[in-house]
């Protein structure tokens, strides 16, 4: 089965190339597209935070994996691409929660959004409490790692 999905939004700032690291003070813009009408974010400034599902548009086909070790460092164990959270995914799909800092008509300003600009925006949706974790969260030693300069 086939799935065919058209952006609801875009994104607007000032990363034009997908880095690794300092995503932490950008500020996006993300405006509806045309076929979406405004009322689509009608109190979406009553929520401080927002899950943004997007497209990794640049993304070449060739370069998709399956598995790997992350960021090619040979001090990571290999592992299974849904294992990782590297943008050379199969379905090319990125999620990110950001903080939510305005929102002015068809456009919303957010801070805090891993994906560069012009990238698509497949869905919205606010962050719940209740949809959070209910119990611990653990993940390998190595991602502390790796994240460490992720969101500077």
């Amino acid at each position: 089965m086939d799935i065919l999905l058209k952006p609801i939004a875009t994104t607007s700032n000032s990363r034009k190339e997908a880095t690794d690291d300092y995503w932490g003070s950008v500020i996006t813009e993300i405006t509806l597209a045309d076929h979406i009408p405004g009322e689509a974010f009608a109190n979406i400034e009553d929520f401080s935070h927002l899950e943004i599902i997007f497209y990794f548009d640049k993304v070449e086909e060739a370069k998709i994996v399956f598995s790997g070790r992350p960021r090619g460092n040979p001090d990571f164990p290999v592992m299974g691409i849904f294992c990782q959270r590297k943008k050379d995914r199969p379905n090319k799909i990125g999620l990110c929660t950001v903080e939510l800092l305005e929102h002015n008509g068809r456009t919303i300003i957010v801070k805090g959004l891993d994906a560069i600009d012009g990238t698509p925006v497949l869905d919205i949706k606010p962050v719940f409490k209740e949809f959070q974790p209910r119990g611990p969260i653990h993940q390998p030693s190595w991602v502390s790692d790796l994240m460490k300069n992720y969101w500077e």
